[in-house]
């Protein structure tokens, strides 16, 4: 069990660094439409195993609406995330990114009404401070190709990432989540090609480099690499001890951005994983 959950927590982390590698010579907005294409044969082998096919008959029209709708907000997540790799880098985006909790939490209670209760609250304030650290500029450090542009593609990337979330808790009902999610994933496909389409960037396939290919599809793997770990994880051990290993996912991300990416990651930053790894942690207690 432990090794298919550290498994899941490799590849997770894995998945942004692969992604930034792929996107660097590439258009974000074509970079997405080929690595949800991977994304999608692997939500749709994660349906078969776990065999939610069988109740396709059985997702309502309001259910069918509201999945379209979640789609339409991973599509504009997954699009602007990309767009933040390629300006920014990884150990600043990705923690934005994992801020996409606490603006589920703040969506979940004024839009639900779900409650907010101390520990919420305290471990809400422990990522928040870990992410303002962590994507602090530093004295005469350049803010990268699109100057802040990146932080602005990155928290917009988190708000949808919510809202995907949101629209699920309303509307998504009788629906097993793997069968949910290759729904989505076919929506996400759709979106992202015709975006590539509508702008007339399908012209960049034709300049897309052997080796941002690679790494374009082998974030895709990655992606379905770790939800193939985690779920047979959660078949051979409990929740409690699969779920925190698997956010853990960040610290693999930044380990790896500083070895294949080169970029460094201050005592501040530091400090700031750390608040973000107890903040999420603490939330599972």
């Amino acid at each position: 069990m432990l090794l298919f959950a550290f498994g899941s927590t490799l590849f997770a982390g894995l998945t942004a660094v692969l992604s930034k590698i792929g996107v660097r010579d590439t258009d974000s907005d074509v970079a997405t439409a080929i690595r949800t294409g991977v994304v999608l044969l692997f939500s749709w082998i994660m349906v078969f195993l776990t065999g939610s096919i069988e109740t396709i008959g059985l997702i309502s029209a309001r259910t069918c609406l509201f999945l379209v709708l979640s789609g339409l907000a991973t599509g504009a997540s997954w699009l602007l995330y990309f767009q933040a790799l390629y300006l920014g880098d990884v150990n600043k985006v990705a923690p934005i990114d994992k801020s996409s909790t606490i603006i589920t939490m703040i969506l979940a209670a004024v839009i639900l009404g779900e409650g907010l209760g101390a520990m919420k609250l305290f471990c809400m304030v422990l990522m928040g401070t870990g992410t303002m650290l962590m994507i602090r500029r530093t004295p005469g450090v350049t803010e990268g190709r699109g100057g802040k542009g990146w932080m602005a593609a990155a928290l917009m990337s988190a708000v949808f990432a919510s809202l995907t979330a949101i629209l699920g808790k309303i509307g998504i009902q009788g629906v097993e989540s793997n069968l949910g999610t290759a729904i989505r994933t076919c929506v996400v496909l759709v979106m992202a090609w015709m975006i590539v389409f509508f702008k007339g960037k399908q012209r960049e396939l034709k300049r897309i480099r052997g080796r941002s290919w690679l790494f374009l599809i082998l974030s895709g793997f990655a992606t379905g690499g770790s939800w193939l770990c985690y779920y047979r994880a959660l078949q051979l051990g409990p929740a409690s001890i699969v779920v925190p290993i698997d956010k853990l996912s960040i610290v693999v991300t930044i380990l790896f951005s500083r070895l294949f990416l080169g970029e460094k990651l201050t005592v501040k930053s530091a400090a700031g994983l750390a608040l973000m790894i107890a903040g999420t942690l603490l939330l599972l207690v």
